[in-house]
């Protein structure tokens, strides 16, 4: 097996190593179930769940964890709590490409998000709009970690990015909540919301406002969001309606050569280029409890529209239906415990192109999908998955469509270690199909699927009262990956593609999850990850995969000091990674630091928070690496920025 590191113990022995240690800790330490932490429970497998009882790991951000944190969006919530690797977006707004488990450049392919039971994600480059969800209407966001093909289909290899707001789930309690804050940057934002509560009828409502002039000239944003949410419940049934929309305004300030952000990183080569991205979302959803059966039905529309005002115009239209209907049968037979699982899911998805390049491209999934879980007396747990997808892709540029099938499996294991501690293991096959936009620039003889045979084993551990552990391996072992190459034989010849991948690619890695109690005022929380994206065969053997960085770390601590003050603070390190698969340029490894004051008297919070402590100077998107091997294409990150804000609840 391939190491981390050429000349040392193979990644695979030293998680294992980890994992005995840590587990012959917790059996020799086995604690009565009453001290234990509350169980975390998570809807990130669409059904509510233990995620002690998962055979792969879950990530869990409260509402609270982010309020915390001083956190304004989704992706600075999982970057910063949760160590996510991220890239800088190409557009304004604070939005960021999330890399949950090594894939570079083609990671917004290969994991999936989903947002109150509806599939997102694009089936385009085009990557997933986050930023324009109020986050504070948000009650919590789970990450799998690991495949996650057999509960949402292709594309979920890497993962899966849950997200929940108040109004789905379940929790409504009448109140009104509103929060305003300037910054540096000429930051203006406000976010306000309020839930009606009367019998059986809830009514949500949040928007959201925020502008800023960016940290580069021609970065200026402006996103405007609102969410509308109708439902009725009863003992045994819950149905409702939702409607959401966000708007970005956003100029585009392009990329630096390495000279140029030396020089200045402020300043831009297109100080004329500006783009408009509007999404609209409509969703229907129904959820019903009838003796030992759930059932939940959700129904989705999703429309998207990107206009550019640029050097290079590129507009489009994007029209998306969603539709899934699930059970889940609960069963006991003496002392072992059965869950049964049954879906199908039906996505539609189509784009037009307008202008002197115009296309119309189409893509349908259908699929069924089976979930069993089974256990045991002893306590173990016993899991087994399938499901059969087929899609079809068509697109005006593009003679031949792609109409292909595939069926992806798991079987996972938890055995409990005592009361306070288990491990797991998690095997199964992946699978994703080349998008749209591959398709239409794609090596001749079009592109085949890409597979992945996928393991993960872990361990977990709850100690007393005061915290959590979680240490997990994984290895995704990927045959005829798809992505582009600069150098790939494309329709006009060698000057790149879209391509198969003419050897085997591998990730793998170890990540561990920490949270600790120190005493009642003071938490700490870690996240690392030691990761490897390598080629392990053709062209680019022995190279690592583009944009991916080793090691990541992020460390927090809440400080409750007392009389309505608290003290929060953030340190994420990455290290460096490469822009091209020659891995001829490499780009910096950063540390930044955050800090944020709170003082809450009553309904009142006033705040101060310091991102970028330090005044880093840093990037975490650049892709481009010319002869002179020093790299360039480089979109900077912002220095050190202040927010003060008040919020109000009542």
């Amino acid at each position: 097996m391939t190491s981390l590191s050429s000349g040392r113990t193979p990644i695979a022995v030293f998680a294992l190593s980890v994992l005995a240690s840590a587990c012959g800790a917790a059996a020799a330490q086995t604690l009565p179930i009453s001290t234990m932490l509350p169980p975390v429970l998570v809807t990130a497998t669409r059904f509510t769940q233990d995620a002690n009882s998962l055979p792969f790991g879950v990530s869990v951000i409260t509402a609270q964890e982010m309020r915390d944190a001083g956190v304004s969006t989704v992706n600075e919530a999982l970057m910063k709590l949760l160590g996510v690797p991220g890239k800088l977006d190409l557009y304004g707004g604070g939005d960021y490409g999330l890399d949950l488990r090594g894939f570079g450049s083609t990671a917004g392919s290969n994991q999936v998000v989903i947002v109150d039971g509806v599939r997102i994600t694009e089936a385009d480059m085009g990557g997933t709009r986050l930023a324009g969800i109020s986050i504070d209407s948000i009650d919590r966001i789970e990450v799998i970690r690991g495949s996650a093909a057999v509960l949402y289909g292709e594309g979920a290899t890497g993962g899966a990015i849950v997200i929940t707001t108040k109004a789905a789930s379940g929790k409504a309690v009448s109140g009104a909540r509103a929060y305003a804050a300037l910054g540096s940057q000429s930051l203006a934002e406000v976010r306000a919301g309020g839930t009606l509560v009367t019998g059986g009828f809830t009514l949500d409502v949040a928007g959201n406002r925020r502008t800023s002039d960016g940290h580069r000239e021609n970065f200026r944003s402006s996103i405007e969001g609102l969410a509308l949410t109708g439902q009725w419940r009863n003992d045994w049934l819950r149905i409702g309606a939702q409607h959401t929309q966000d708007e970005l305004q956003t100029g585009l300030p392009g990329a630096l050569t390495t000279d140029q952000y030396e020089a200045n990183p402020r300043q831009t080569n297109r100080p004329n280029d500006r783009a408009a991205i509007d999404n609209q979302r409509d969703n229907l959803f129904a959820e019903a409890t009838l003796g030992d059966w759930q059932i939940a039905i959700d129904a989705g529309q999703r429309d998207k529209t990107l206009l550019s005002l640029s050097s290079f115009a590129y507009d489009y239209v994007i029209d998306a239906r969603n539709r899934s209907a699930r059970v889940k049968h609960n069963t006991t037979f003496g002392r072992y415990a059965n869950t049964f699982v049954a879906g199908v899911d039906r996505n539609e998805w189509s784009r037009v192109v307008r202008g002197a390049f115009g296309s119309t491209s189409e893509q349908e999934n259908r699929a069924i999908y089976l979930q069993e879980d089974f256990k045991l007396p002893s306590g173990t747990r016993l899991s087994a998955g399938v499901r059969k997808e087929r899609v079809t892709k068509t697109d005006t540029l593009v003679a031949t469509p792609l109409d292909e099938s595939f069926t992806a499996w798991n079987v996972g294991v938890v055995q409990p270690l005592g009361e306070s501690a288990s491990v797991f293991v998690h095997v199964g096959r992946s699978f994703r199909f080349p998008n749209v936009d591959e398709i239409g620039f794609a090596q001749p003889g079009g592109l085949r699927v890409q597979t992945s045979r996928d393991i993960d084993l872990g361990g977990r551990w709850a100690y007393d009262d005061n915290g959590r552990a979680e240490v997990r391996y994984y290895r995704n072992a990927l045959h005829d990956e798809i992505g582009y190459d600069p150098a790939g034989n494309g329709p006009f010849g060698p000057f790149g593609a879209n391509i198969n991948f003419d050897g085997p690619t591998l990730r793998q890695g170890l990540e561990l999850e920490l949270t600790h109690r120190l005493n009642r005022a003071v938490q700490l929380r870690l996240n690392a990850a030691a990761r490897q994206a390598r080629f392990t065969g053709g062209t680019y053997d022995g190279k690592d995969i583009a944009l991916v960085p080793k090691r990541s770390l992020s460390v927090g601590a809440d400080w409750k000091v007392g009389g309505g003050h608290e003290l929060n603070g953030l340190v994420n390190m990455v290290s460096s990674q490469s822009p091209d698969f020659a891995n001829q340029c490499s780009m910096p490894a950063y540390t930044t630091a955050d800090a944020r004051y709170a003082y809450r008297q009553g309904d009142v919070e006033l705040s101060l928070g310091v991102t970028n402590l330090t005044d880093k100077k840093y990037y975490t998107q650049a892709y481009s690496c010319p002869a002179n091997r020093v790299t360039s294409s480089i979109y900077p990150e912002a220095g050190r920025s202040f927010v003060a804000s008040v919020r109000v609840e009542f």
